[in-house]
């Protein structure tokens, strides 16, 4: 498969580049900064450019059959509408190049998740994460109302662990307490998603 992954730089998003790799898949990364992925751009194909750009995803998009998004603020909880403005250039861009797959990295207690949340996690949702999840929030209605054939993943908070492979997936997960998944994990959940069919127009749960 020819994949477009949007934040391949980052935690995450370097691991869904490292399992595209290792099956085969061929990757195009878009980064700002093509020096941030080191030894893995020997092994892609590197597109410098903006992820909230029409005209730089666009140009990225062009021929391939799908794209992920790993997109995230880091460290920030400022969030400066990265998500919101994300998805529109990417909503954008699939359209014009035919491109109809869309895997995209939401978070746990965006949107309607929130009503299966622990006490613990909507007090941290309504406070800390107040601005990143709203600008996450539009980013998701933007996606769904988009026509294109996507996947929404709401993953629990996330480790740098190693992967387990047993984490829980479905459209609706109830939460005790405030549950984690490693990166590994959601990753290796966000590549398989993109090859199947499972979970096409479904928004998808994953927690340890």
């Amino acid at each position: 498969m020819n994949l477009l992954v949007l934040g391949g730089t980052g935690p995450t998003g370097r691991l869904v580049v490292g399992l595209a790799l290792e099956a085969g898949d061929r990757v195009t990364v878009l980064v700002r900064d093509p020096a941030r992925l080191g030894d893995l751009a020997r092994r892609v194909t590197v597109r410098t450019g903006d992820a909230t750009s029409r005209r730089d995803v666009s140009a990225a998009a062009a021929g391939q059959d799908a794209v992920i998004s790993a997109l995230g603020t880091g460290k920030s909880l400022i969030p400066h509408g990265l998500a919101a403005r994300a998805a529109a250039a990417v909503i954008a861009a699939a359209g014009e190049n035919g491109v109809s797959r869309l895997v995209w990295l939401s978070a746990f207690g965006v949107g309607e998740t929130v009503a299966e949340a622990s006490g613990s996690q909507k007090l941290m949702f309504r406070t800390l994460l107040r601005s990143v999840y709203a600008d996450k929030e539009i980013a998701d209605a933007r996606i769904r109302s988009s026509g294109l054939d996507w996947t929404v993943v709401h993953p629990t908070r996330l480790t740098n662990g190693p992967a387990r492979g047993t984490y829980r997936a479905g459209e609706r997960l109830p939460m005790k307490g405030n549950p984690t998944i490693s990166r590994a994990d959601v990753a290796a959940f966000l590549h398989r998603a993109v090859h199947d069919g499972e979970w096409i127009r479904r928004p998808a749960v994953i927690s340890d």
